[in-house]
């Protein structure tokens, strides 16, 4: 009998001894399930935010000097205006000119800029920021500001303060050849110096999307030396080809625009911040025959088809705001369409009633896959269920450890 009696307390503690293993085990494996689950899912949420597309900027270069270069500070402008009547606001424009038209002694208009014979529209308003003005406009601030190293005392509204999910165009327009464009006709930005800005601006995060337009002659030339991914670019001409002007203004004395950027300007006339007219109409929509030059784009760098991306991606500042029922549900396979101000609201309802529908759907179809006979599958299952709903996982952890303490005496006082 004494045997007997010996032999069940060392089963008894045998048992519990190893029923107090099984538990802080399973304690630790939920801890570190559960930990490694919520970190996995905030580091893809931080990733996916990260790379969504957040803003827009504009980088607007006149790089020619004198009263014949006329038409280039008017390029520059009607690109001014068009994108800030498209959604870009000044905070987020860096325009840069290399001489005051304007205030030109020649100019019969003074303080006026137009860039058709009608003068009806006078593009040096009373809503112009230079940032950049005359002997400032150089080839080292154009490349300072598309890599962003300034000195300390340069101010906030002199920078391009974008990051990594910024679409960021850069107009320029003067005059050019192989490989470079002239910067106050005593200077040169070279296609490898602009090339390496962009890698740059690559490796520092400032840009998600790039697209860089220029009005020269022999503006593909330029765009030779890219090979950063995320970049689209378009010139107004072909290696050994020259960009014309469009237009003479018998008053002023000179060209008043060119070809490229005329067309330009005619194209965006039709669209309003909330078209969704694509890169894509924007490109087909130059003509040979009419710019009297070969339109010349380079998009082996981008990784997004034409058709698909809205001209306001680069040229506006539309963003369509979707509605999540969880703050850490990533959207990079929703497609952003842009949407009028009016169809919000009931976009929302639509949106709201279709997931409430799909909710309980789920709902349905996961209680009837539930039915099963068997009784520890059906014990499993309420395990993860409440496992699924706790909260704080310390909590639970902490009532673990509590009820090993009750087993630990038990097995001591039998022990003893």
């Amino acid at each position: 009998m004494a045997r007997l009696n010996s032999a069940m307390e060392r089963s008894l503690r045998l048992f519990i001894s190893a029923s107090s293993m099984l538990l802080l085990l399973l304690a630790i494996c939920v801890h570190s399930a559960i930990s490694s689950d919520a970190s996995s899912a905030g580091a893809a949420s931080t990733t996916t935010t990260t790379t969504m597309h957040t803003n827009n900027w504009a980088v607007l270069v006149c790089t020619s000097r004198f009263w014949f270069n006329y038409r280039h500070m008017a390029n520059t402008l009607s690109l001014y205006r068009t994108v800030k009547r498209l959604g870009i606001p000044d905070e987020r424009i860096v325009l840069m000119l290399a001489d005051d038209m304007a205030c030109n002694s020649r100019n019969k208009y003074p303080a006026q800029v137009f860039n058709n014979e009608n003068h009806r529209l006078n593009l040096y308003g009373d809503n112009v920021e230079v940032d950049y003005r005359g002997y400032e406009v150089t080839v080292e601030n154009f490349l300072r500001v598309l890599t962003g190293r300034h000195e300390d005392a340069v101010p906030r509204s002199k920078r391009l303060l974008s990051d990594e999910g910024s679409h960021i165009l850069v107009y320029m327009t003067g005059h050019g050849g192989d490989e470079f464009l002239k910067f106050q006709d005593s200077e040169e930005l070279q296609s490898h110096d602009l090339a390496d800005a962009v890698k740059q601006m690559k490796e520092k995060r400032r840009f998600k999307e790039l697209l860089i337009m220029v009005d020269t002659c022999q503006a593909a030339t330029l765009f030779s030396q890219l090979h950063s991914p995320g970049v689209l670019a378009i010139g107004s001409s072909m290696k050994g080809e020259n960009s014309y002007s469009h237009h003479l203004d018998s008053d002023v004395g000179v060209s008043v625009i060119d070809r490229f950027t005329f067309y330009t300007l005619a194209f965006f006339e039709r669209v309003n911040m909330f078209s969704n007219a694509s890169l894509s109409s924007l490109f087909n929509s130059y003509k040979s025959s009419l710019l009297m030059s070969t339109a010349y784009y380079r998009t082996d760098l981008y990784p997004r088809q034409l058709e698909e991306v809205p001209v306001t991606n680069f040229f506006g500042s539309v963003m369509e705001t979707i509605h999540t029922d969880s703050a850490y549900k990533a959207l990079s396979t929703v497609r952003a369409t842009i949407k009028k101000p009016s169809d919000l609201f009931d976009e929302y309802t639509q949106r709201t009633l279709s997931s409430s529908d799909a909710r309980e759907q789920t709902t349905e179809s996961n209680t009837e896959g539930k039915q099963v006979n068997c009784p520890f599958t059906r014990f499993l299952s309420s395990i993860h269920e409440k496992m699924g709903s706790v909260e704080d996982v310390d909590s639970l952890i902490f009532y673990g450890l509590a009820l090993m303490l009750p087993l630990v005496a038990i097995s001591s006082w039998v022990s003893v």
